[in-house]
């Protein structure tokens, strides 16, 4: 019965799930619409929201192109090469590597969201090929469903937010919350930790018994994931030859790197994006070991960051016109939020909250702009409610994180690396975002 749902989720995603550009483009056309009479908006109004939001994720968007292919160039340096190599030599059965894929991807995502999912993908891969009998799609799809964890992990965006002290919590909060909130509140709270254990351990289990039976198993040609191997180096013979393969230069200036990362941290910088990207980046450098390698392997990985580049000006189109506040000083976001907010009490404005940050991550699928739409009035409307304001910022990131399961935005890397299409791994999504979506509902009634 559970392998016929499954087969059912594949077969109607494959079937009606369309290239993640022409999903964007939907949901614009979608936004466009629904914004006009909500927010009583004019439909030069919305164009101009639209227009200005295109370029407001141009930074975001070369952050998330780097972590791709600097982590991708990272991965194909010989020494990292051969560690995930061994490690993708453990697993011994399909539902075992499915098990093993899902477990370090998700505990990656929890530690940092950059490092996880790309070495999730990473390491599938390697273990596609070596392992027969494993379905590729699963496999990949595994990856990315440790990804749903991240925002109530170490790098999640809303709750550091919350813990950073200044006038911005309180005004973005409106007066809400005038004190910072530890992550001991939010990140670290047991109620989140256990979540975080619980979710973590259903989707090995249930991602494990997905895995389809002989006949239905599309497995991958390991060929068809092999890396050209190297060419063979020429003998430096001039100046600028020479410069090309120094290892002396790929060591100077990767120290360099690695050196401002530790004072850093020294100093009580956090570990955020830019400090995952500058880690693959050095990392890379070094492990390369010649600058002319190194720079062969960015190029051949820099491919893979086509889909980025076209989508993410769509998608910041989209948060332009959820955020946009026209003449009638109606925003989207806001009338959103608000009817989640109508209908709740002090037990259920949590979860209430959770669904409504899940509804407008499918349109804003951004932790910042979740924040900015949602943060003046939840934290409002729970303060009035007397719930914990911890609780109201890891409901909204929770529901942030919950349904990029299904958002193809967050998987274009993931597919990038795997050589897949967004219909190939969400059928296993939906799957995941049903069994998530039960355990982080009922975490938050316990919480609240």
């Amino acid at each position: 019965m559970f392998q016929k749902i499954i087969k059912a989720c594949v077969n109607v995603v494959q079937k009606y799930l369309p290239d993640p550009f022409i999903f964007a483009v939907i949901l614009t056309i979608i936004a466009f619409v629904i914004a006009i009479p909500i927010c009583h908006q004019t439909p030069m109004e919305v164009v101009e929201h639209w227009g200005n939001g295109v370029w407001s994720l141009l930074a975001f968007a070369m952050q998330m192109a780097l972590v791709l292919v600097c982590g991708s160039t990272l991965a194909a340096a010989p020494a990292v090469k051969r560690a995930i190599s061994a490690l993708a030599s453990l697993p011994k059965t399909p539902a075992g590597a499915i098990a093993l894929v899902t477990g370090i991807s998700a505990l990656a995502c929890w530690l940092n969201w950059g490092f996880g999912l790309i070495v999730g993908v990473i390491f599938a891969k390697e273990i596609a090929k070596k392992l027969r009998g494993v379905d590729y799609r699963l496999l990949i799809a595994s990856a990315y469903s440790g990804f749903v964890v991240w925002h109530a992990g170490l790098s999640g965006s809303i709750p550091l937010t919350m813990a950073t002290p200044g006038a911005g919590l309180r005004e973005i909060t409106r007066g809400a919350v005038e004190n910072p909130i530890p992550v001991s509140a939010t990140i670290l709270d047991p109620h989140n930790l256990v979540m975080v254990f619980v979710i973590i351990v259903a989707l090995v289990l249930v991602n494990s018994l997905m895995h389809p039976k002989n006949e239905g198993v599309i497995s991958i040609d390991p060929a068809l994931l092999a890396e050209d191997d190297a060419p063979k180096a020429k003998i430096a013979k001039s100046p600028a030859e020479k410069m090309e393969r120094s290892r002396i230069l790929s060591l100077l200036i990767s120290l360099l790197g690695l050196s401002y990362l530790v004072i850093k941290i020294v100093k009580g910088g956090s570990i955020d994006l830019n400090f995952v990207i500058m880690l693959f980046l050095f990392l890379g450098i070094i492990l390369h070991k010649e600058p002319l390698s190194y720079v062969k392997a960015f190029g051949k990985s820099a491919t893979g960051a086509a889909g980025i580049l076209l989508q993410f000006p769509f998608y910041a189109g989209i948060m332009g016109i959820i955020m946009g506040v026209g003449e009638s000083g109606i925003c989207l976001g806001t009338e959103l939020s608000n009817a989640c907010i109508s209908v709740s009490n002090h037990t259920t404005y949590p979860l209430l909250t959770f669904l409504c940050a899940a509804i407008l991550n499918m349109f804003v699928p951004s932790g910042g702009g979740h924040w900015a739409i949602q943060a003046p009035i939840m934290f409002t409307a729970g303060a009035q409610l007397n719930v914990d304001p911890g609780l109201t910022g890891m409901a909204i990131a929770w529901g942030d994180a919950w349904t990029n399961l299904i958002q193809p935005f967050w998987a274009l890397p993931a597919l990038a690396i795997a050589k897949l299409n967004a219909r190939d791994i969400m059928g296993f999504c939906l799957i995941d975002l049903v069994v998530s979506g039960i355990l982080i509902c009922t975490g938050l009634l316990i919480w609240a």
